[in-house]
């Protein structure tokens, strides 16, 4: 028998780093070729790590969250034959010890990211009174000693009410399994009566959960954005009742043999016509450069919602696209981010994005630039109020577009041109079609 260290792999576009962010497999696992061993993430995507070899886990190179450098140690294999390493090789660092147990995987976890391990608050040494008479056998911890269990039991566990740390757990390291749970239960009489008896009770409990993966990269995307960016934001209201209804009628003549249509490509077609006359919007500024590399093409990002967080897909070249195609890509998009396989030609390279919380739009938001990109432009909700029109009071559709602009390179006169022509064309929506 002999060891082989699988390192890091060169992913390309001269990367010496990336993040840790899954682990497929354990200490004590046995692994066949090809088989994905963990998930690691660049700038860019996601990239899953297999093997080439078939062997025995022995030890883990780093922790979930923890960033390694390319060519570093991944993980270290017990395999057939002599392997790679030479005898009296060094073992791996105290903080990367076969000894040490793998992180429980989550039950339900983001596309290609896993989520962050929760860790509870050190648990009181008594349990309150309300609990002892007629209750199953309290667990004997010592103080701060942290009770072990999954994601999903400690879900369920708070929907009945439960405090873990008085649970007896009957899994290895005395881990607090669903049957454990049952078994409170049974001892406290029932989940209402569980969660009757907790439902005034004082809570100290907390939760620390590291800021890792896909999770970390917007926070830093943000932060560079916020730090780096003068943000400059316009909010404009827009009466969308003639555009809302050309969408129905286009979704009931067309909609079964091209597809239903969103606002989101109507909004998309009145920027494409819109930033003709503003070219300065539809670009990038490489601030350490001191260069505004203005673009044809528009290339917009559509902010979308994963389970792992914000992911900005980009609809390419939406000035050579009508509605149904635009419709279309932004639904291809959306799928591939929520499900993981966006790639990263696909999270790339947009020239101005469009972001919408849908349903929960609110009335204004001020939406943070996508760096290095100049202009961003936020729905909000459509409501109907009453409005004059031609001397009548009537019911209008209306609803406000929040935009935010990089102030050293997009004047605030020029964003407000920009938004009131983006107005005039969703109020009056033919002009989107006349060329």
């Amino acid at each position: 028998m002999g060891i082989h260290i699988i390192k890091m792999p060169d992913i390309g576009e001269g990367i010496a780093e990336v993040e840790l962010v899954g682990w497929h497999v354990k200490v004590g696992d046995t692994v066949a070729e090809d088989q994905p061993l963990a998930d690691v993430m660049t700038d860019k995507a996601t990239v899953e790590i297999p093997s080439p070899v078939v062997g025995k886990v022995v030890s883990l190179g780093g922790d979930v969250g923890q960033v390694m450098a390319v060519g570093g140690e991944l993980i270290r294999l017990e395999v057939e034959g002599e392997g790679n390493v030479k005898a009296g090789a060094a073992a791996p660092a105290p903080a990367q010890k076969a000894a040490a147990p793998a992180p429980a995987a989550p039950e339900q976890a983001a596309p290609a990211v896993s989520a962050p391990k929760p860790v509870p608050a050190p648990a009181s040494s008594a349990p309150p009174a309300s609990r002892q008479s007629g209750a199953a056998p309290a667990a004997t911890r010592q103080p701060g000693e942290k009770p072990l269990a999954s994601p999903a039991v400690r879900k369920r566990a708070w929907d009945l009410g439960i405090e873990l740390r008085y649970v007896q757990g009957s899994g290895p390291a005395g881990r607090i399994l669903h049957e454990d749970l049952d078994a409170y239960l049974q001892g406290q009489g029932s989940a209402s009566g569980a969660r009757a008896a907790s439902a005034y009770a004082e809570r100290n409990d907390e939760e620390a959960v590291p800021v890792i993966g896909l999770r970390r990269k917007i926070a830093q995307k943000m932060a560079e954005s916020k730090r780096r960016i003068p943000h400059f934001s316009y909010v404009e209201e827009i009466d969308v009742t003639e555009l809302e209804d050309l969408r129905v009628q286009l979704n009931a003549k067309w909609g079964e043999s091209r597809g239903k249509l969103t606002l989101l490509p109507l909004l998309a077609r009145a920027m494409v016509v819109a930033l003709r006359d503003f070219p300065q919007i539809n670009a990038r500024y490489d601030d350490e450069a001191g260069v505004v590399t203005r673009y044809g093409a528009v290339h917009i990002g559509i902010a979308t919602q994963s389970d792992g967080g914000l992911m900005v897909p980009v609809l390419r070249h939406a000035e050579a696209r009508d509605l149904w195609s635009m419709a279309a890509e932004i639904g291809r998009l959306a799928q591939a981010v929520r499900s993981g396989s966006a790639g990263r030609d696909e999270l790339s390279g947009s020239t101005i994005t469009i972001t919408s919380l849908g349903p929960l739009g609110g009335i204004v938001t001020t939406p943070v630039i996508n760096h290095p990109e100049v202009g961003i432009v936020g729905v909000n909700r459509i409501v109907e109020r009453p409005a004059i029109r031609n001397g009548a009071v009537v019911a209008r559709k209306l609803m406000n577009l929040s935009s935010s602009f990089d102030h050293r390179v997009v004047d605030g006169m020029d964003a407000a041109r920009f938004i009131q022509a983006v107005r005039a064309l969703l109020e009056q929506p033919a002009l989107l079609f006349v060329e």
